[in-house]
C-alpha cells in the first residue's frame, strides 16, 4: 500500500514540475515574440523613413493620430509609424522628422511614449531630461535595437503640475534630437 502512495506522489510531483516548465517556456516564447514585434516595428519605421519624403530636420511636424471624439467618417483603426493600430477613441500624437519618429499616446492613467531613430550617443539622457523637466515620472523603459536603429519605449506617469498636451510632449521630445548631446559625466 505504501509503495502505491509513494508512486502516486512521485507522479504528482513530476506532473507539477512539467507544468511549471511548460509555463516558463511559454512565458519565454511570449517575451521573445514581443521582442521580435518591436524589431519588426523598428525595421518598418526605418524603411518608411527611407522611402517617404521627410520634413526638413529643423521643422518637425506634430500631428494628432486621432481626435479625442470619434466620428462616423473615421476608420475603426489608424496605423501609426510604429506599426500599432490606434483604436477610435484613443488619444495619440505623432511628431516625425528625418532624425526620429516620436509617438505619444494615452494608456489609462499613463502615457506611452515611443521614439525610433538611428542610435545617437546620449539621446536617452536627453529624452529623460525632457520628461523630468515637464514633471513626468518614468515608470518603465524598454530599449530595443537592431544594427544602427534604436526604439525607446517609455511608460510615464503624468505629474499633477504637468500642463503639456500630447502634441506638445511629442514636439519637445522630437526637439531633443536636435540639441547638443548630454553625457553622464555632464550630469
Amino acid at each position: 500500500m505504501s509503495h502505491i502512495a509513494v508512486e502516486r506522489n512521485r507522479r504528482r510531483q513530476m506532473n507539477e514540475h512539467l507544468k511549471g516548465d511548460q509555463a516558463s517556456i511559454i512565458g519565454g516564447v511570449i517575451e521573445f515574440i514581443k521582442e521580435l514585434h518591436q524589431v519588426l516595428q523598428a525595421l518598418e519605421s526605418k524603411k518608411q523613413r527611407k522611402t517617404s519624403l521627410s520634413p526638413s530636420p529643423s521643422t518637425p511636424s506634430p500631428r494628432p493620430l486621432l481626435q479625442q471624439l470619434p466620428n462616423s467618417s473615421q476608420p475603426d483603426h489608424i496605423h501609426s509609424p510604429f506599426g500599432v493600430d490606434t483604436s477610435v477613441g484613443e488619444v495619440a500624437a505623432c511628431c516625425n522628422s528625418s532624425l526620429a519618429d516620436v509617438e505619444a499616446r494615452i494608456s489609462g492613467p499613463n502615457v506611452i511614449l515611443k521614439t525610433i531613430s538611428k542610435r545617437i550617443p546620449g539621446q536617452i539622457l536627453k529624452i529623460i531630461a525632457v520628461l523630468e523637466k515637464f514633471s513626468f515620472e518614468i515608470l518603465h523603459l524598454n530599449i530595443s535595437s537592431m544594427e544602427d536603429t534604436v526604439l525607446y519605449s517609455f511608460v510615464i506617469k503624468i505629474g499633477l503640475e504637468c500642463q503639456l498636451s500630447l502634441e506638445e510632449l511629442a514636439v519637445q521630445v522630437q526637439q531633443s534630437f536636435f540639441s547638443e548631446p548630454i553625457f553622464l559625466n555632464e550630469i
